[in-house]
């Protein structure tokens, strides 16, 4: 990715103060979406990264993930599958939960949507703390398949998900359009 796709993408990215409380700030991705440049542009290269790391398959992590992977997965010829939140998802499911800041939650993956021999890309908006991110990986082994990566638009360096992540992904590539 050249330096002007990544100046085009942050560009596109509004700051929203104190959303969704007092003292965060919000990373806006609609601004980006809105622009046909700009989306192309996050699309195509997210999908060298598919392509580059052998990627069968792409997971979309609910929700914004899913408007990212979705089209990637188009451009880049491949499958493309859903991880949702729990309960959402009709038929047989495999879950996993994880651990939030305050609490925990849980996500699901259709059983029969991954197989081995699937080369796996989770695809999402942000890496903050990685939470999520690590309980897709889980998910798409325990399915069978291998993953070929994970790859964010953007990731807030100062939240530590990489680091939570690295274990998990047991060599496979973190790929961050743009680090904060």
């Amino acid at each position: 990715m050249t330096v002007s796709t990544q100046e085009l993408l942050l560009s596109r990215i509004r700051d929203v103060p104190d959303y969704p409380k007092p003292g965060v700030l919000f990373k806006d991705i609609t601004p980006l979406l809105a622009d046909p440049a700009a989306f192309t542009a996050l699309t195509d290269a997210l999908a060298e990264l598919c392509v580059r790391h052998g990627a069968t398959k792409i997971v979309g992590l609910e929700a914004r993930g899913f408007i990212l992977a979705a089209p990637v997965a188009v451009r880049a010829g491949i499958g493309f599958i859903p991880v949702r939140k729990a309960g959402k998802l009709p038929g047989a499911t495999l879950s996993q939960a994880y651990e939030l800041e305050y609490g925990t939650a849980e996500i699901e993956v259709h059983a029969e949507d991954l197989a081995a021999g699937d080369r796996v890309m989770v695809i999402d908006d942000v890496l903050a703390t990685g939470g999520t991110a690590e309980a897709s990986l889980e998910l798409i082994r325990r399915a069978g398949a291998e993953v070929a990566g994970v790859a964010v638009l953007m990731e807030l360096g100062f939240l530590a998900g990489r680091d939570r992540l690295e274990p998990a992904l047991r060599g496979a590539p973190l790929e961050a359009l743009i680090t904060l």
